[in-house]
């Protein structure tokens, strides 16, 4: 069981960290390489209009997809509390009900998609030239939902269990599936958008069927019987209480996106193109970001499911640095080869150039980003799920009001939305960060105090 678990309430955080970080990461980067083979093939092959269509479904598309993982998240979060408890049964219980839950979800919600997806495209002012062709694609992308969510609800059970490197394997080969699915279909086909959304489709079937097979015949808390598979009311409870709220945080954030998408789309396709290249860049930056949350979520929900709430701390403060570190490095990136970057998009010059002025600018604000990711694994390891629904509902606010404010009253027209995309993560960064130093730190403190009164008392 060894080979296929980590117990991260011992030994040195800082490696429990970033060897759980380390092959999550690889593994998100290439889960990105199905929108960017989408969005450069499209962009390079088809046209910018179609890059447009693309850009112009991924609010949409990841509305449908967070409302989904959510729940899985809050799985993994029980789980990985069992597993830290080292309740074995409560464990394997609670990877059941949420599979349970995670096949019914999906299949709700990619129905109500599917129908619903010309009238929302309208709604968000889809340009006209582009309206159907991103409207066929988005349909693509409710059938495959079904596909995303079981891969992320296999992913989030063995990275709960501290094993991020068996999902990379897979994704690894599906994305490079995926890549060549869309030069045959788009390029050598001639299918132009939809070829890419069923290349997109068929790689993601083909990492959620290989994940889930290799974690029933390798991993012994995926060895499912029969008599397993009971619903447990009190376990669907309390994963439904953790998943529901991480569900609308994702919800509302992919909603602000969808106001922030109408603003964009009122500019032309020029600026939906530009936008759609640095989303897709950004969706890479989030990346190390995301990764690290979620290792740092893994190491405080096995801690502080184990009672250690002194590696809870030690956690946070050491995930603060690696932050630090990576955030320099993208800086740098940024702003010394972001034109080269949004030129793998398109040839034009003129959507390259504002491209490239939207992540110099963005990158400014890339601590604030980080410190929301890291905020955000400690009080989703320690189960504050309610926190994750609060803070999305200041980031709906922020992007409600703040995009308007800065393109409107502020005149700076187009080149605005990436200035308040910066400002919107000032605002939810910041009351992340008090989140972590009021009611859930002074708990933190005063079980930390108990804590080591205990240890010394006992020694």
């Amino acid at each position: 069981m060894k080979n296929y678990t980590t117990d991260m309430t011992t030994g040195n955080p800082v490696r429990h960290i970033l060897i759980f970080a380390l092959p999550a990461l690889i593994g998100n980067i290439f889960q990105q390489v199905y929108n960017l083979a989408d969005s450069v093939i499209v962009g390079r092959f088809v046209g910018a209009d179609a890059l447009a269509a693309v850009g112009a479904t991924s609010s949409v598309t990841f509305l449908f997809f967070a409302l989904c993982n959510g729940i899985g998240s809050g799985g993994g979060i029980i789980v990985s509390q069992y597993y830290g408890a080292h309740d074995d049964e409560n464990v394997k219980k609670s990877i059941v009900n949420t599979g349970i839950i995670m096949l019914i979800v999906p299949i709700i919600f990619g129905t109500i998609g599917f129908v619903s997806v010309g009238m929302l495209l309208q709604v968000l002012r889809t340009p006209d030239v582009i309206l159907q062709s991103a409207t066929s694609y988005l349909r693509f992308m409710c059938v495959s939902l079904i596909f995303v969510s079981l891969y992320n609800y296999i992913t989030s059970m063995l990275r709960a269990l501290g094993d991020s490197r068996s999902p990379l394997y897979f994704l690894i080969l599906s994305a490079i599936i995926n890549v060549f699915l869309d030069i045959l279909l788009v390029y050598t086909f001639s299918m132009g958008i939809n070829g890419a959304a069923i290349a997109t489709m068929i790689s993601q079937f083909i990492a959620a069927a290989c994940c889930g097979i290799y974690a029933y015949k390798t991993n012994p808390y995926f060895k499912i019987e029969k008599s397993d598979l009971i619903f447990r009311p009190d376990l669907a409870v309390k994963i439904v209480k953790l998943g529901v709220p991480l569900s609308l945080q994702y919800a509302l954030i992919a909603i602000s996106a969808m106001v922030v998408q109408r603003i964009v789309n009122n500019y032309g396709t020029v600026v939906v193109a530009a936008f759609t290249a640095t989303s897709r860049i950004e969706q890479l930056i989030h990346q190390p970001y995301a990764t690290l949350s979620a290792s740092i979520a893994t190491f405080c929900g096995q801690n502080y499911g184990a009672s250690k709430n002194d590696r809870v701390d030690t956690g946070y403060k050491k995930g603060l640095t690696i932050m630090t570190i990576i955030t320099v490095v993208m800086f740098g990136v940024m702003q010394f080869f972001g034109g080269a970057i949004t030129s793998m998009f398109v040839a034009d010059p003129e959507i390259i150039q504002l491209g490239a002025m939207g992540l110099k600018i963005t990158s400014f604000f890339y601590i604030a980003l980080g410190l929301i990711y890291v905020v955000r694994g400690v009080l989703t390891g320690i189960g504050d799920a309610f926190f994750a629904l609060f803070n999305g509902v200041i980031e709906v606010i922020g992007r409600l009001t703040i995009p308007i404010f800065v393109t409107k009253y502020m005149g700076m027209g187009a080149i605005g939305v990436w200035l308040a995309t910066g400002i919107v993560w000032v605002l939810s960064g910041s009351t992340a960060w008090m989140r972590l130093y009021s009611t859930f730190s002074l708990k933190l403190k005063r079980n930390l105090a108990d804590s080591r009164k205990h240890n010394y008392s006992t020694n």
